[in-house]
C-alpha cells in the first residue's frame, strides 16, 4: 500500500461478533482491505468488566504519554490504524459526529484517542498527518509505540489484531483487529463499549447520560 486511503467512506456492513474477557461482545473484526463477516449483536456488560489499565505509548507530537497523561477527562478510545480503508476512519468519524451532537462543555469533558495496531508504519509524524482529518474529532490524539507496548495496550484493553501479510516479503501488508470504541472514565476506569454499526445519536446520547450520572465527569 503505497498511499493511505482518502478518509470518508460510506457505512459498512456489520462484522463478526467477538467476546472480550467475558465482559462484552459484538465488535466487529475488520481487515484492512474491508473484509467483515456477516454477523453482529448487542453490547452487554455485567459485573466488574476488567477492560483498561495502565500504557505507555508515544503522541503524534514523539511525546511519551500514559494513561496518567489523561486523567481528569473521559476517554473515547478506539484501536486501529491509518491504512484501514474503511472501517477505523468510519468509526473516527461516528466519534466525531457524536461529539458534535454535544453542547461546548459536555464535548470539553471528553478526550477522543486512536492507539495504532500498525506501530511498524504508524509512526509519530504519520499519525500527525492522518488525525488532522476534518472528518475526525477536532483535539484527536494518536498513539503509537514499540511493538510491546502497543500489544500491552491492546491486551489491557482486551482487543484482537493480527498482522495479515499480503506476499510476506513487501510492506504491503493489512492489520485485523476488533473495532470498539471504548468509554473510559475521568480516573481510566471503563464504563462503556460501543461496536461497530452504533449511530452518532446512540453515541452521543449515551455520552450525555453517562455525564448526567457522573457530573464530575464534566
Amino acid at each position: 500500500m503505497s498511499n493511505r486511503p482518502i478518509w470518508l467512506f460510506p457505512a459498512i456492513a456489520l462484522g463478526v461478533a467477538v467476546v472480550l474477557g467475558g465482559a462484552l461482545a459484538a465488535a466487529v473484526v475488520s481487515r484492512g482491505d474491508g473484509d467483515t463477516g456477516p454477523r453482529s449483536g448487542a453490547v452487554r456488560v455485567s459485573g466488574d468488566a476488567r477492560i483498561g489499565g495502565p500504557f505507555t505509548l508515544v503522541n503524534q507530537d514523539g511525546e511519551t504519554v500514559t494513561n496518567e497523561t489523561y486523567r481528569g477527562k473521559a476517554m473515547l478510545i478506539y484501536f486501529g490504524f491509518t491504512y484501514c480503508p474503511d472501517v477505523c476512519p468510519l468509526s473516527l468519524q461516528v466519534m466525531d459526529a457524536a461529539l458534535a451532537r454535544l453542547n461546548e462543555e459536555q464535548r470539553a469533558a471528553f478526550q477522543p484517542i486512536l492507539i495504532s495496531v500498525d506501530p511498524e508504519r504508524d509512526t509519530p509524524q504519520a499519525l500527525a498527518e492522518y488525525v488532522q482529518a476534518d472528518a475526525f474529532p477536532e483535539d484527536l490524539v494518536g498513539l503509537t509505540g514499540s511493538a510491546e507496548q502497543v500489544r500491552e495496550a491492546a491486551r489491557a484493553y482486551r482487543v484482537f489484531y493480527a498482522r495479515i501479510e499480503d506476499d510476506g516479503v513487501s510492506n504491503d501488508y493489512t492489520v485485523d483487529h476488533s473495532s470498539l470504541i471504548f468509554l473510559m472514565d475521568r480516573d481510566g476506569e471503563f464504563a462503556d463499549v460501543f461496536p461497530h454499526g452504533t449511530r452518532p445519536d446512540q453515541l452521543a446520547s449515551r455520552l450525555q447520560q453517562f455525564l448526567e450520572e457522573n457530573p464530575g465527569q464534566s
